[in-house]
């Protein structure tokens, strides 16, 4: 029995090429653990800040000079290869999608997680490539519109609509009823419009804050619109919603509603295994769909980190593993 894998280990902190495939030591699984032989994997953003140190914090807290966790990759969707001997809800042949929360590791042939972990049967109607394309944007965008309570008949818009969370985020407000506008570039319209979008806005032609007062809800998931253009789209008492906002998003968030005249929701987000049989129910029903943009090898995976860098990717970049 082969007791090594193929993985991608972050030699340092810096651009793509810092990224290797090595030859490690496969994990095996622990008494509550499940070992899942990786088919499929993503580059998120988020993914991309931490190879390069972005913000200068991480180091604080995943390591000084170089990643303490080598080997990144935050989703995967594989088969269960093997069980440690007190796992009930998961058997050997079961194909799976998760997140590995901050122990990262699914740039790998293998990955070992707690069976009650962030780990769920994949939808049955999904690709490995596609099911690894969801979680990501999706219990991300999840866990911001619960936070908003959206109502049917609200008016939501997505700034970023194009991207992984945007794209989930659309999809997802339209399912709980909400009339959706998409911020994005002209060039994604169709897709955004595919995807349930009622109304689509150019970035790069419009201050979507000229339409003043007219949102419940703006869902901001890049990080790089203003809070001021915010604001104004907003009717009083509506809700802003920041999924990459980093600090200064955190710390609006500890403001009074009533200074700001709108709540502001940020910060890290929660997810739950339920939340991946929430998506699988929706998929397997053709509720929501997969959006990827590319799909690149475990080899190429330095080709996908700087296809990610460029900051103009639609919906999801995957890594076919096996």
């Amino acid at each position: 029995m082969d007791t090594t894998m193929n993985a991608i280990i972050c030699t340092k902190y810096g651009k793509p090429e810092v990224l290797e495939l090595q030859t490690v030591e496969k994990p095996k699984p622990k008494d509550k653990e499940v070992q899942i032989k990786i088919h499929a994997t993503s580059v998120s953003s988020g993914d991309a800040r931490l190879r390069r140190a972005d913000p200068c914090i991480v180091r604080l807290i995943f390591g000084l000079r170089r990643l303490r966790q080598p080997i990144l990759g935050y989703v995967l969707a594989g088969e269960v290869e093997a069980v440690g001997k007190s796992v009930t809800k998961f058997k050997v042949g079961d194909q799976v999608y998760a997140t590995t929360g901050m122990g990262f590791g699914a740039y790998a042939e293998y990955k070992c997680l707690s069976e009650d972990g962030i780990i769920a049967l994949k939808p049955e109607n999904m690709t490995y490539e596609e099911a690894a394309a969801v979680p990501f944007g999706g219990n991300t965008a999840l866990y911001f519109l619960r936070r908003a309570n959206i109502q049917k008949g609200q008016k939501v818009l997505v700034y970023g609509a194009s991207g992984s969370i945007g794209t989930a985020a659309v999809q997802l407000a339209k399912h709980f009823g909400a009339e959706v506008t998409a911020v994005c570039s002209a060039g994604n319209f169709e897709l955004v419009k595919s995807l349930g979008a009622d109304k689509v806005i150019d970035y790069t032609k419009e201050d979507f804050g000229e339409n003043e007062n007219v949102y419940d809800v703006v869902f901001e998931t890049v990080g790089k619109s203003s809070f001021s253009s915010c604001k104004k789209a907003l009717k009083k008492g509506g809700i802003l919603l920041e999924a990459a906002s980093g600090m200064k998003g955190m710390l609006r968030a500890l403001w009074p509603s009533s200074l700001s005249k709108v709540k502001v929701v940020s910060g890290v987000m929660s997810e739950t295994a339920e939340d991946l049989i929430f998506f699988k129910e929706l998929i397997e029903k053709g509720k929501i769909k997969a959006v990827i943009d590319k799909t690149y090898s475990l080899e190429q995976i330095a080709d996908a980190h700087e296809h990610v860098d460029t900051g103009h990717k639609k919906g999801n970049v995957v890594i076919k593993v096996i």
